[in-house]
């Protein structure tokens, strides 16, 4: 007698292979489907199998920095120190130098686009393992760009640069020597642009804008901006802030894209001024463009007898008091993006920890809860600081 065919069989046959196919499909898959990792190696054009993922500490609602230089930063014992400060008072964030006034880079990037600006005596090799520890230390990290005033990308690519009116193969220079790049050049903006999305993607928080704007001293009679030029002639009272509008617009546009968050230095008369100083920064324009705006209100670089002061560096608490003040008026909708820049240096007068903290005090009064204190020497005044 014949046997009957198990009815089950063709059922396990068909499960068998099914559960076959499935995992030759999830064998072959591996190479040819990568995890999405975000990572400085990606965003620099690097490759690497395995990248850990860069993670970032949030906006604080109210941010209390202090600036600290490439320098300070390259040196582990140095920076410790300030890191210390830190963490034993109410600060709860630190500025670091991406892009320092010589045009220089604070630390190494596998781009093509920066193998030769890394800086020679500054730079910061472990930069990415430092945010990392200050990050877990609960430390909000911002890093500084100087945008415009770029010697060292200036001499290298001078068709971008700022030039002699009297002689355009001539590199111009400000009163200390340095060259500038023109700011309606669109290479320029492409660079920083660039630069940005290197120092967020190694970590850094927030990236902050300084010297977006047009030279202010130096030879103002022979100078040419071969991108600008035209802009300014056509009008010469908004040509330059027209400028600086079509930069904004462009870098944050970009940026917002990718939730990286943007702050931007201005002077501190922009706060009273409601022309553009004839640097092209006018307050309403950059709080329009940036998610936060830090006027740098330093009593000691108001010209004298301003509002009737004397001397206004001896007089910290009114002069802050006074220009955030208007600063609030003009802000509209949006006073939470401003954050003042505060003075911690001596110039006009000797800082005492009260002139310090009457700053301090005085952006408190205006209505403000931000603010972020300056040194070029990253020497700060610990008695001028509440305990943590």
């Amino acid at each position: 007698m014949k046997h009957k065919p198990n009815g089950l069989t063709p059922l396990f046959l068909s499960v068998g292979l099914f559960l076959l196919v499935a995992f030759i499909f999830l064998y072959q898959s591996t190479f040819f489907f990568e995890p999405v990792r975000y990572s400085a190696e990606k965003a620099s054009g690097a490759t690497a199998k395995s990248v850990p993922r860069v993670l970032h500490v949030a906006t604080p609602e109210v941010v209390k920095a202090v600036y600290m230089s490439q320098c300070l930063a390259s040196d582990k014992t140095l920076r410790a120190r300030l890191v210390a400060l830190v963490n034993e008072t109410e600060l709860n964030a630190v500025v670091i130098d991406v892009k320092d006034y010589s045009g220089r880079i604070s630390f190494p990037s596998a781009n093509p686009m920066f193998s030769e600006s890394l800086s020679p005596e500054c730079a910061a090799r472990d930069m990415q393992a430092f945010l990392e520890s200050l990050h877990e230390q609960s430390i909000y990290v911002i890093g500084r760009v100087t945008v415009f005033q770029d010697p060292f990308y200036a001499k290298r690519h001078p068709e971008l640069a700022v030039k002699r009116n009297s002689d355009h193969s001539v590199l111009w220079r400000d009163k200390k020597g340095i060259n500038y790049l023109d700011p309606g050049a669109r290479g320029v903006w492409d660079y920083v642009l660039t630069l940005t999305r290197e120092a967020h993607a190694i970590g850094f928080d927030e990236i902050n804008f300084d010297y977006i704007r047009f030279p202010s001293d130096g030879d103002m009679n022979d100078i040419y901006f071969p991108f600008s030029e035209e802009f300014i002639d056509l009008d010469p009272e908004g040509g330059k802030s027209g400028v600086l509008r079509g930069f904004f617009s462009y870098l944050t546009g970009e940026l917002r894209k990718e939730n990286i968050t943007t702050s931007a230095d201005l002077f501190g008369m922009t706060t009273t001024n409601t022309d553009d100083l004839n640097i092209g920064q006018v307050l309403e324009d950059a709080l329009s463009s940036f998610d936060f705006v830090a006027p740098m209100v330093y009593p000691s670089h108001y010209p004298l007898t301003f509002i009737g002061i004397q001397n206004p560096a001896t007089k910290p608490y009114e002069v802050v008091k006074y220009s955030m003040d208007a600063a609030m008026k003009r802000a509209s909708t949006t006073p939470w993006k401003l954050r003042p820049w505060l003075q911690d240096f001596s110039l006009g007068a000797v800082y005492t920890p009260d002139m310090v903290r009457a700053q301090i005090q005085a952006t408190y009064d205006s209505g403000f809860g931000s603010w972020m204190l300056w040194d070029a020497a990253n020497t700060y005044t610990r008695e001028a600081l509440l305990p943590e």
